[in-house]
């Protein structure tokens, strides 16, 4: 670890703002749950980036230790995960129209994929938080993606990390195939999604204690099932 920054005291902050955006989005989660038969959130995790690991990117990018919080923006990152392509823009919709941070920039990485095959939804944002020093602003990453793009990544992101960053052509190659088979799901999961929505929907109701079907009866339990 280097000597110039405390870093275990500096992104303190970060792990707050990424703690308080968890609860934040998956109490989303639980108002669609209650409120409608879907939510566009089906996970919610984050993470803040590593010393090590953030000190590394640093290097590689030939970044002065002092510029890290101003240059790097995926310090703190959030990643919402959803069932469907279209759930993704609802979240992106919804993103933008909170008032308790502020969006700096969007990356659309779905309409326009990398040359990897990578594809997700990027906002950047500007949180801010309250410390025992006064408010700071946190550039925080949300990643917005499906649970197919989402698999991809993982995998991708585990073949960088063991190659350090130089895959092989030939697994690069499959790589690009296999995403475009992963978003070729969603695309064909996309067709049915309303029939999807409904089973789902059933299947909650029917282990939801005390609460009844709503309106739906034993038939329609029957037939959807």
């Amino acid at each position: 670890m280097s000597g110039k920054i405390d870093w275990n005291t500096r992104l303190v902050p970060y792990t707050q703002v990424v703690d308080e955006l968890k609860v934040k989005l998956r109490g989303m989660r639980k108002q669609f749950d209650i409120e409608t038969k879907h939510s566009p959130i089906e996970l919610v995790t984050g993470r803040v980036k590593p010393v090590q690991s953030l000190l590394d990117k640093a290097h590689r990018k030939n970044i002065p230790e002092s510029d890290i919080e101003m240059v790097l923006q995926d310090i703190a990152g959030v990643r919402v995960v959803c069932q469907f392509v279209d759930d993704i823009y609802t979240i992106v919709d919804l993103v933008r129209s909170r008032d308790d941070f502020d969006v700096v920039e969007e990356k659309d990485y779905i309409a326009h994929k990398k040359d990897s095959g990578y594809r997700s939804y990027h906002i950047i944002i500007s949180y801010p938080v309250q410390t025992i020093h006064g408010k700071k602003y946190v550039t925080a990453e949300i990643q917005i993606r499906t649970l197919a793009m989402n698999f991809w990544a993982t995998n991708e992101h585990s073949l960088n990390y063991k190659y350090k960053g130089q895959i092989p052509s030939n697994i690069k190659a499959r790589l690009k195939s296999a995403a475009e088979a992963a978003f070729k799901l969603d695309e064909e999961m996309a067709k049915i999604k309303d029939e999807v929505q409904e089973a789902q929907w059933v299947f909650r109701e029917l282990k939801r204690p005390g609460q009844g079907m709503r309106g739906v009866k034993d038939n329609e339990i029957r037939r959807d099932l």
